[in-house]
């Protein structure tokens, strides 16, 4: 195989795995959303049960503030029945009086609801806070994972760099400036191979001629259809 050939094949190799690490790198922030998801749901949880709990609380100490006007009620009414003269206005005051009483117990029965539901509620907000925890180990650890893979993805990056810039002071700069100008023109693929009178670049038929040409002529052929540098594998 020709050495110009061989060069340009190696620096196609180095810029495809150039592309490739930078997609790698545009892919991690989208990871870290995907994994950030279920914290996310978590935080939403706990959101919905909080507020529930909130609102039970606020209802409860309404209704206990409640409960204290109508014992005040009730003792401002016993308090009056030594002031009762007849039998009539008597009984009448007493069915009053159980009438308070009556609404003192449905309000306490309020209360003794909300208490156990608001102890259920606490139970669910405990488990939500947990979930809450655990999803924000899970995170931490998962975006020092992905902390890692991109320094490491950095450090593989600066290195295919470093070595294509060695490798590009080896190619005749007019090479470089019909591959470069290949390279852009067709999706950062410029050398590919070809195989069974075949571009495994456009998948197009290459003239049976040319197809011999590729091993045997001085030049560096391209491709009829895009372009792009052919080479047939020993």
């Amino acid at each position: 195989m020709k050495e110009e050939l061989k060069l340009i094949i190696q620096l196609q190799e180095i810029d495809s795995a150039i592309v490739q690490k930078r997609i790698e790198t545009e892919r991690l922030p989208e990871e870290i959303r995907r994994h950030r998801r279920p914290l996310e749901e978590a935080e939403r949880a706990y959101a919905k049960v909080k507020q529930r709990h909130d609102s039970l609380e606020k209802k409860r100490k309404e209704k206990e503030l409640e409960l204290k006007e109508i014992n005040d009620r009730i003792e401002r009414l016993k308090a009056r029945t030594s002031e009762i003269k007849t039998n009539k206005e008597y009984q009448a005051h007493l069915k009053e009086i159980e009438s308070v009483e009556k609404e003192k117990y449905l309000v306490e029965d309020d209360i003794l609801y909300m208490m156990e539901e608001q102890e259920e509620v606490s139970g669910a907000l405990k488990a939500a806070l947990t979930q809450i925890e655990e999803e924000k180990g899970r995170l931490q650890s998962i975006q020092k994972e992905l902390d890692a893979r991109g320094a490491a993805i950095g450090r593989e990056l600066e290195e295919l760099k470093q070595r294509r810039a060695v490798l590009v002071r080896m190619i005749p700069a007019d090479l470089y400036d019909r591959y470069m100008d290949v390279l852009q023109k067709s999706n950062g693929l410029a050398v590919v191979e070809a195989r069974d009178e075949v571009c495994l670049g456009c998948n197009m038929s290459i003239p049976p001629q040319l197809y011999v040409e590729i091993k045997t002529a001085d030049g560096l052929i391209q491709c009829p259809q895009c372009g792009r540098f052919l080479y047939r594998k020993e």
